[in-house]
């Protein structure tokens, strides 16, 4: 059978905090009003999340790298512009500086009560924000194939995109607390390895027929098949602050499944490693972003996140220059040089602190920073 390459067509959905700037707490029961003007100027692009200080935006399905930046950038452009409208401001962090889940108030629509009633307390904390990535893979079966394959590389893209590293007003000594809340949830972590996309079926079925979830939708793990499209959907990561860093992550992973993709082609794979291994690298991507470095399984040993980047750049270059995308791969870099958002709101506080400020005081310089950061490169 001659193997079809896939049309890797990619989309990617944010979801963004409302905070009051006078404040800088998030905007709890934030106005339908505000919705409405968004959805009256970016349609369906943008949709309520589960807290009501949250919004989602999803871009439209888009042929390439710069085409999601683009639309990514005209909707962060358009979602803040009508916040201040309402006297609010937008943040892309994947968790609140000081916010306190207990004075949230979850959004009023069938699945959301659903979600609420079933979960509980696990609910009620999902104070926390991501970024998911859906790159367009029309063979059902090698969605599976790719997504068992994909596993061993996304604790590397959870280490570029870093931006919780507050929870409750506290420091929390890691790069990304949002996994931990996360975490929480059934059905979330590294993705069972299937054989097949039937096998798949079966396994989500039988969840289905017990009446445990209603569709594959309740699948929250870090990468997954799309239940809505014919997709493979990265879901591990923090939002990133700023959309240069983003718009990174979006094109380094569409370029490793274009990596993929091309070796399948020529009959080849890459090694599945087991969760438990892929695990310990979740891990430390949450607990030190790009500071400590991750295992490289195949040397046995810790190796510092700058040289395996590297490694990745070298594999997956030819696939960037092939997709127009080379220059967003390589700003990588930069995130590795420079920080991710978590690093930013950590000097921030620790330079609010240093100049005399209370922690309060300081965790409000953090939103400050994130409401700038937030609108970086726009």
């Amino acid at each position: 059978m001659v193997f079809t390459a896939p049309s890797l067509t990619l989309g990617v959905e944010e979801e963004y905090l409302l905070v009051d700037p006078e404040t800088r707490n998030l905007a709890v029961g934030s106005s339908d009003a505000m919705l409405a003007e968004c959805q009256k100027r970016l349609g369906d692009r943008v949709s309520p999340e589960f807290l009501t200080s949250q919004l989602e935006v999803g871009t439209n399905v888009c042929r390439d790298i710069p085409e999601a930046r683009r639309e990514l950038g005209e909707l962060r452009r358009a979602v803040a512009e009508i916040a201040r409208e309402h006297d609010l401001a937008m943040i892309a962090a994947s968790t609140h500086p000081f916010a306190r889940w207990e004075e949230q108030t979850h959004t009023n629509k069938d699945r959301y009560n659903m979600l609420a009633e079933d979960l509980q307390a696990v609910a009620r904390r999902l104070l926390i924000c991501g970024m998911h990535v859906h790159v367009g893979i029309e063979d059902d079966d090698l969605r599976i194939e790719l997504m068992n394959q994909l596993t061993y590389f996304l604790p590397h893209l959870m280490v570029l995109s870093t931006s919780s590293p507050f929870w409750h007003g506290e420091e929390t000594g890691l790069k990304s607390y949002r996994l931990c809340v996360w975490d929480e949830l059934p059905r979330t972590g590294l993705p069972e390895q299937f054989e097949s996309f039937g096998e798949y079926q079966r396994h989500v079925g039988a969840l289905v027929e017990a009446g445990l979830i209603p569709d594959g939708t309740m699948l929250w793990w870090d990468i997954r098949p799309s239940a809505r499209f014919q997709t493979l959907e990265m879901r591990i990561t923090d939002i990133c602050t700023r959309l240069d860093d983003a718009v990174c992550v979006a094109a380094v992973f569409v370029c490793i499944v274009r990596m993929l993709v091309r070796l399948r082609g020529n009959n080849q794979r890459w090694r599945s490693y087991s969760r438990m291994l892929v695990d310990e690298n979740r891990w430390r991507a949450q607990r030190y972003g790009t500071d400590e470095g991750l295992v490289d399984f195949g040397k046995g040993k810790i190796v510092a996140f700058a040289d395996l980047l590297e490694e990745i750049i070298d594999m997956i270059r030819d696939d960037a220059e092939e997709m127009g995308c080379l220059n967003e791969v390589l700003h990588a870099r930069d995130i590795v040089a420079h920080g991710t958002s978590a690093h930013r709101q950590l000097a921030d506080y620790h330079r609010a602190i240093d100049a005399g400020a209370s922690p309060q005081d300081a965790l409000k310089e953090v939103v400050d920073g994130l409401i700038t950061d937030t609108m970086t490169g726009l």
